[in-house]
């Protein structure tokens, strides 16, 4: 079957890459949504557990620009974590207007009972596609490529 340029030989390149890491993104992000469903948390509750799992307390602002979304959304996420008991939120010593969040002795206990699990689950679904080589070369492109488009962005 004969292939013919749309929009020039490099932007058909580009194009198709760019189609295939968004489907396989999707695709294992409903694979893991569907995970961390089993430990009765949304997606955006189980990436702040995550994070001030491995990173520790820090302050609301610091955290949405670690997981890439707004204040107004990182706020409700928190609130519902506080009401389960999972997170708890303390005036900022040094910035009255900021709020630093921390897991509570629960948040700790659901983070080393979940994260260990999670990352079996990510290996097992990771490996069974890739080897060794394969995920360290697909990491170092990702990193290159989004390290270069994010500097190279207006």
């Amino acid at each position: 079957m004969k292939t013919t340029e749309k929009y020039g030989k490099n932007a058909d390149l580009a194009l198709t890459m760019w189609v295939k890491l968004a489907r396989a993104a999707d695709t294992l992000a409903r694979i893991t949504a569907k995970d961390i469903d089993g430990y009765g948390l949304t997606t955006p509750q189980f990436g702040i557990i995550e994070t001030l799992g491995h990173l520790g307390p820090m302050k609301i602002g610091e955290m949405c620009s670690k997981k890439l979304t707004t204040g107004g959304n990182m706020t409700v996420v928190i609130d519902n974590l506080e009401k389960m008991g999972l997170v708890e939120r303390t005036k900022d010593s040094e910035d009255r207007r900021a709020y630093n969040v921390r897991l509570t002795k629960e948040g700790e206990e659901k983070f080393n009972e979940m994260f260990p699990a999670h990352a079996k689950f990510v290996e097992a679904m990771v490996w069974s596609a890739l080897n060794e080589q394969e995920i360290k070369t697909l990491s170092e492109l990702l990193k290159k490529l989004g390290c270069s488009v994010k500097s190279n962005s207006i």
